[in-house]
């Protein structure tokens, strides 16, 4: 993985993917993963997209192979920063971005504060921001600390993946996967994602978004899904039937198609 170092000195990390043709310019689209996630969950999507896109995918600060954050509070617009930074870094005016649940109100928040640095927004399992849900955070919080991680998502993971689609070792591996993040970066991350309510940043939206939504979320009703598109002025709504609340590893190939077919309407030649 390649690397970048933030303006307040963290290392973080993100993969590139590009088999695009060599004698053309392409567009960059840029992945951001769910909380308890990383790069690495986005590995089904690739092969869809890396053909017409350069693909870059980030591990968010305290995720992945990224560096922990430090004593101090981790804040929204921090996590925004280090998207922008990242767009910096690879020296572009403007990105595709799209993103997977805490991943999608971060790039909805890059979005709406750095409007003329984004061409489309692609939202996966993302109401108007945590803060508008019902859902008790803080007793997923106090559970994990409890618990510990692998616990509860095993406990949960009906929830968040379709078992009757998940492959053999699947389950494994995610619960292996979202174990690499730690307890401490989630007693913050968490919190802090609940209270996002992105109502009236997201009214001012003007790009291209597609918003596709879990039909079976037993975190969130369809109803709260489709407040984007009552929101967002410019706004595809797909609802897959019945998939909890992670479709982007549950069904990855259908969410994978659905924003390649978006990016190739709406990307400028």
């Amino acid at each position: 993985m390649e690397s970048f170092v933030t303006s307040d000195g963290l290392k973080l990390k993100y993969a590139v993917d590009d088999f695009t043709d060599p004698w053309r310019k392409a567009q960059t689209l840029l992945l951001v993963h769910a909380a308890m996630g990383s790069s690495r969950r986005f590995y089904a999507w690739v092969p869809h997209l890396a053909r017409d896109f350069r693909v870059v995918r980030i591990d968010l600060r305290g995720h992945g192979e990224s560096e922990p954050h430090g004593p101090e509070d981790i804040t929204f617009e921090r996590l925004i920063q280090d998207i922008r930074e990242l767009v910096d870094h690879l020296e572009l005016d403007q990105v595709h971005i799209a993103g997977s649940s805490a991943g999608a109100y971060i790039s909805q928040g890059f979005t709406s504060r750095h409007p003329e640095r984004v061409a489309t927004l692609g939202c996966f399992a993302a109401i108007a921001g945590m803060g508008t849900s019902n859902v008790d955070y803080a007793a997923w919080v106090a559970r994990i600390g409890r618990d510990g991680l692998g616990r509860f998502l095993r406990d949960t993971i009906r929830d968040r993946v379709d078992l009757e689609r998940a492959p053999a070792g699947f389950v494994d591996w995610f619960v292996t996967e979202a174990e690499r993040t730690s307890i401490a970066t989630l007693a913050r991350f968490v919190p802090l994602m609940a209270r996002q309510d992105l109502t009236q940043a997201l009214a001012a939206i003007r790009c291209p978004v597609l918003a596709v939504a879990p039909g079976g979320d037993p975190l969130h009703s369809a109803e709260e899904y489709r407040s984007l598109e009552r929101i967002i002025p410019n706004c595809e709504f797909v609802l897959l039937e019945g998939m909890p609340h992670n479709i982007t590893d549950t069904v990855p190939d259908r969410c994978a198609q659905e924003l390649l077919r978006f990016l190739k309407k709406h990307a400028k030649s």
